[in-house]
């Protein structure tokens, strides 16, 4: 199984944060978040892994290189002008030769790969959106799905009077290749905005799987402040170097004698 990362957008709602770092590249506990992607891939056995790019490419292909310090083989896709979440993917149809895993550079996650996949393959699925029960729909893309999980009816990020579920697109996708098929070639084109409704129509196999677990799309300030505190809280299971007291000190950081620091606390 192969997977994409979709790291090409300018985080436009993250700035002053983003001005001269790309979405992916913003650092979480010391960390690009795009690492998180790798590690959740490279968990569940996925080591063959394109990348979209469009918005300062060079710094994440600089950082993260070929993959092998990281566990993986990554194969880089630029877009010479926006081409959306599908037309991006589109770009690596000669990659994507299997079922494959779509994901988010700027999401953070730990949901389970391998159930969504199974999900996906016993209903012989073309494509399977992973979704999540969330509170405040509104900014998202809202699914509603039959008893078997097949997709019925979705529409991207509505008013209050609109939301017809609390349960959302995460971004995160189970597709097989013949899918891109649909996508119009050096085209912006977008999966939920048009790919997915296109498939609806046609009546393709496009179902829904509801995880478990976290998954937060770090789309601006506040979600990337809760990111943080969400794994100082354990809400996510990711690996974080050892801690004294629920404090994590990493080597160079420089703290005053006299500091009084309260766990959970990782100052980098």
């Amino acid at each position: 199984m192969k997977a994409m990362i979709m790291a090409g957008g300018e985080g436009s709602r993250l700035r002053p944060l983003t001005c001269a770092c790309p979405k992916p590249m913003a650092p979480l506990m010391d960390r690009p978040v795009m690492a998180y992607a790798l590690d959740l891939l490279k968990r569940h056995g996925i080591c063959e892994i394109g990348v979209t790019l469009q918005y300062l490419p060079d710094a994440i292909m600089d950082y993260f290189g070929d993959g092998s310090e990281f566990g993986v083989r990554l194969h880089y896709f630029v877009e010479k002008q926006p081409l959306g979440t599908a037309g991006s993917v589109r770009q690596a149809i000669q990659f994507l030769d299997e079922t494959f895993v779509v994901l988010s550079g700027d999401g953070l996650t730990d949901c389970d790969l391998g159930e969504a996949t199974s999900f996906h393959r016993a209903r012989q699925a073309q494509a399977t959106m992973v979704l999540k029960k969330v509170e405040t729909p509104l900014e998202y893309g809202v699914v509603i799905t039959g008893e078997d999980g097949k997709v019925m009816r979705f529409l991207e990020k509505p008013g209050w009077g609109q939301v017809f579920s609390d349960t959302v697109n995460t971004g995160i996708y189970i597709l097989e290749p013949e899918v891109l098929n649909m996508v119009p070639e050096n085209q912006a084109y977008d999966f939920g905005k048009q790919l997915f409704p296109q498939m609806v129509e046609k009546n393709r196999p496009i179902f829904g799987y509801v995880m478990s677990g976290y998954w937060c799309d770090i789309g601006d300030t506040g979600a990337y402040l809760m990111a943080h505190r969400d794994i100082l809280d354990g809400r996510i299971q990711i690996a974080l170097p050892r801690s004294s007291g629920g404090v994590c000190r990493m080597p160079g950081s420089q703290v005053d004698r006299s500091a009084l620091i309260e766990g959970p606390c990782y100052i980098g």
